[in-house]
Parts: C-alpha cells; structure tokens; sequence
C-alpha cells in the first residue's frame, strides 16, 4: 500500500518541473521571436526538436551531420558567442553523445576495430603533437582553437563509424542518405545557377546571419565575369563544391551500374546522378574533373571492363560538342599550366617545398609558420598537409588511404559474394580514389575552413571500411543498434 501512494505520489514534481520548463522554454522562444524576428524563433524550436530527437536517436544524429555537411557547411548559430558552433558541430557532437551514452548503458558492446583504426589514432594524436609544437610560431584564436578540434573529431570519425556501421543495411542507408543530400546540394547549385547573378546573390546573402560571407558571393573563372559563372551552391567555393560533388557523384555513379543500387531502383539513381554530374561540370574545378574521371576508371578496373571503352567513346563524343569547348580549353590550359591560376598554383607548390625543406620532420603547426618569407596556404591536400605537419604526417596519412583499399580488396571475394554491400564499397573506393587525385591540385580536403570537406573525407574513409569489416563478418554474428 504504501509503495502505491510513492509510485502516485512521485510523479507531481516531476510534472511540476516539466511545466515549469515548458513555460520557462516557452517564454525564451517568445522573446527571441519578439528580439531577433520570427525565423530566428522557428528556427530555434525547429533546432530544439530536432536536437532532442537526435539525443535520442544515433542514426538521426548521423544523417543529421551528412545532411548539414552537404547543405550547409559553413552555417553557424546565429547568435555570437565566444566560440560559435557550426551546424555541422551541433550535429557532430550530439550524435557521439549519443554513441559515448549507448556505450555507457550497456546497449552498445563489443567493439568493432579494423588495423586502419590504429594508424588512424597514431595520425590525430601527431596532429596535436604538431598543433602544440607549434604554437611558437603563433598564438590561435579560439576561431583556430575550435577548428582544429573540429578536425580532429573528423579524422577520429572512422573509428565510430566502422562501429555504428556493422550490417548491410545500415551501410545501404548511410549510402542513400549521402546521395539524396549531395543531389540536393546539387539542384541547389544549378538553380542559383540558373538565376540572374542578381537574384542568386541576394538568396547567398541571406545566409549571411548564419556566418556565411556576404557580398561578392558569386565566382566567376578566374574572378573575370566575362569568362563565365561557377557554380557553387552553398559551399561558397567553386571547388570546395566541386570536390565533394565529385565524391557523391562517385558514390552514385556505382548505382547506376549496380544489380542492387541502394535507390532500390536503376532509374531513381539516375535521376540522382544526373544533377551531381552536371554541377561537378558547372563548378568549372578541373580538379573534379579529373578525380571523377579516375573514380569511373577505378570502377571499371575492378568490376565493369566495359566501362573504359564506354567512357573513351562518351569522352570523344563530349569534348566534340560545341557546348564543351570551353571546358575542354579550361582543362587544357590547366595541363599545360597556361592560365593564370595554375601558374599561381605552381608558385604556391614552390614555396610549400621550400617550407617543408626547413621543417621536415614535424611541420610547423596550424597556427603560423616561424619565418616570414613562408606562409601555410597551398593549394594542394599532400604539401598542406606536410606543412602543418611535416612528411610524417604526410607519410601517415597516405598509410591510412593504402590500408583502407588494402583492407577492401583483401575482402574482394566476400564483396562480390554480397550483391548488396558491393556497390557501397565499391562507390566509396571510386570517391575515395577521386579525392586522392583531386586532392593533388586541391587542399579543402585537409583545411581548417573547409570542415565539411574533410568531414566527408573521413565518413567516404570510415564507412569503406565499415563496409569491408561488413562483408568478412560472419552470417549472424551480433549487431549493435
């Protein structure tokens, strides 16, 4: 009896503490509609909702990050605080709470670990090691501060992702997932596009009260109106935009091909692709270009012969039509290193040489260089990467991309035994091998201003090796949900 009146009796304060945060939360959403305007407001119940469900929901947590990473990579609160946090933070962080709580109520175990992870772990904490020497040159800003830790959650990302990512279809999910949001991203950039510069600038600037850059937005080639328009959605940088397009284009070019895409159906992964490769076109990054180029020779290679011929006859028959020429012109000079771009790359790859020749082991940090005749910008993932962090670093990193084809292609058999994993693996491979190109005349995909470059970097790393763990792992063995 009298464990019945507790169990009536306790819940009154609850219900009493519940109403009164309603009400508390209520009113704070009434004055920030009244002080900052109504869809500032809606965006802050629309935030909390979906925060809420998130910290409850690790998958949602996870799409939430692929989508604010395709959509809107460099949107932040709109409230300034010390250390204003990205979308892509938010959902970055609530999505491994959510892992880090599954782990400490007992309804995650058993982890999974594959050998990359352990070069994985060696590489973030040489960043920091190289973060802290140094800082010497430079003091960081807490803009620096927060980035760099932005970073290295990303390239620590791989790790929960070969966990959370054990079966088939999760993988095929998280696949979709990257392919819807990257088409978005993508009739996003050919409408803006599409528009009158006028009108598209004014749609980019009103992202400015989410830290987005204001005026000026639009580029054009080589910043000359008269050469033409690039697209670039709401990445802000052509080939920023181009690059991860490439990725997704990749990823989605597979399913076109597959006996089992994750569209489920042949024809909605074109409807998808056809818009992604279409933007990648339109950003005008040769870099792109070029990675897509390999990613449809690394697919072919493996699974579809037919492709190299396929692609040489539709090579021949594109650069013919007269709507090419420029871009064919634009690739061309890019080769031959005419335009003025590259021969501004060339001088940048220089001097990067002539960094790493005086800090070769370690680098000089992410803060500064020590010299003033040296500088970090370079327009190329492999010498950023060995400036920050010296040819171990460097060295470090491309161990990372070789184990993680290494681990696939050991498993090869098991792949193709799996007509389901199959294409997701073998559409990440292509993206991966496409950055790895790209990544030579590229640097977004190791920089602190592009986190949702290298964040989607890490997630291509993270589920090719979830999905190669996936296709050796024995029929039955115990999912973690």
């Amino acid at each position: 009896m009298n464990g019945q009146l507790l169990r009536l009796a306790n819940p009154r304060p609850a219900a009493v503490w519940a109403g009164l945060l309603i009400g508390a939360g209520s009113g704070l959403l009434a004055l920030a509609t009244v002080l900052a305007g109504p869809v500032i407001g809606f965006g802050l119940l629309i935030g909390i909702g979906a925060g809420l469900f998130v910290l409850t929901n690790l998958m949602a947590g996870l799409a939430l990050m692929l989508a604010a990473v395709a959509l809107v990579p460099f949107a932040t609160l709109p409230v300034r605080v010390a250390l204003t946090p990205t979308f892509i933070d938010l959902a970055l962080i609530g999505f491994l709470l959510v892992y880090v709580f599954q782990w400490m109520t007992g309804r995650r175990r058993d982890f999974r670990f594959v050998p990359a992870g352990a070069l994985i772990l060696v590489f973030a904490g040489f960043m920091l090691f190289s973060f802290v020497a140094g800082l010497g040159n430079a003091p960081p800003t807490t803009s620096t501060l927060r980035k760099f830790v932005e970073m290295t959650l990303s390239v620590l990302l791989p790790l929960v992702l070969v966990d959370v990512a054990r079966d088939e279809r999760t993988l095929r999910r998280l696949a979709l997932a990257i392919i819807v949001f990257g088409a978005m991203q993508a009739v996003i950039g050919l409408a803006l596009y599409a528009l009158n510069d006028v009108t598209a600038e004014r749609l980019l600037n009103a992202l400015g009260r989410f830290g987005y850059p204001q005026g000026g937005v639009i580029r054009y080639i080589e910043d000359n109106p008269e050469l033409g328009e690039r697209a670039i959605g709401t990445w802000v940088d052509p080939n920023a935009y181009g690059g991860f397009l490439m990725m997704v284009a990749a990823l989605a070019g597979v399913q076109v091909l597959a006996d089992r895409p994750v569209t489920g159906r042949r024809w909605l992964a074109v409807v998808l692709f056809v818009p992604l490769a279409g933007a990648v076109l339109l950003s005008q990054s040769r870099g792109a270009w070029v990675g897509l180029a390999v990613a449809v020779a690394f697919v072919a290679l493996l699974r579809y012969r037919w492709l190299l011929i396929a692609g040489a006859l539709a090579a021949v028959l594109l650069v013919s039509l007269p709507f090419m020429q420029s871009a064919v012109e634009r690739l061309a000079e890019g080769l031959s290193g005419q335009d003025l771009a590259t021969q501004m790359r060339f001088g940048e790859y220089k001097d990067a040489l002539t960094l790493i020749g005086r800090y070769p082991l370690i680098g000089v940090g992410f803060t500064g260089t020590p010299d003033r005749d040296i500088y970090l910008g370079v327009s190329s993932t492999y010498l950023k990467l060995a400036n920050s962090m010296g040819l171990t670093g460097l060295a470090l990193f491309v161990l990372i991309m070789a184990e993680t084809f290494r681990y696939g292609l050991a498993r090869w058999r098991s792949l193709t035994a799996q007509p389901g994993l199959l294409p997701v693996w073998l559409g990440l491979g292509a993206a991966l091998s496409g950055v790895l190109v790209n990544g030579v005349v590229d640097h977004y995909y190791f920089n602190l201003e592009f986190h949702g470059a290298g964040t989607m970097l890490w997630v291509v790393v993270g589920l090719a090796l979830a999905a190669a763990k996936a296709a050796s792992a024995p029929a039955g063995s115990p999912q973690s949900n």
